[in-house]
């Protein structure tokens, strides 16, 4: 078991939920009885 972490978003890989953490804890993230996995930081298309 993971500990949360601030600002990091996280999927349920069974329903599709995500959450953002906005508080770090001592526990993982869980839903649908198991742990959330954390997602990747998603790219940002560039405005030139």
């Amino acid at each position: 078991m993971a500990a949360s972490q601030l600002g990091k978003r996280y999927r349920c890989e069974v329903c599709g939920t995500e959450v953002l953490c906005v508080k770090a804890g001592d526990n993982a993230v869980g839903c649908c009885g198991q742990d959330m996995e954390v997602q990747e930081p998603r790219t940002i298309p560039s405005s030139d």
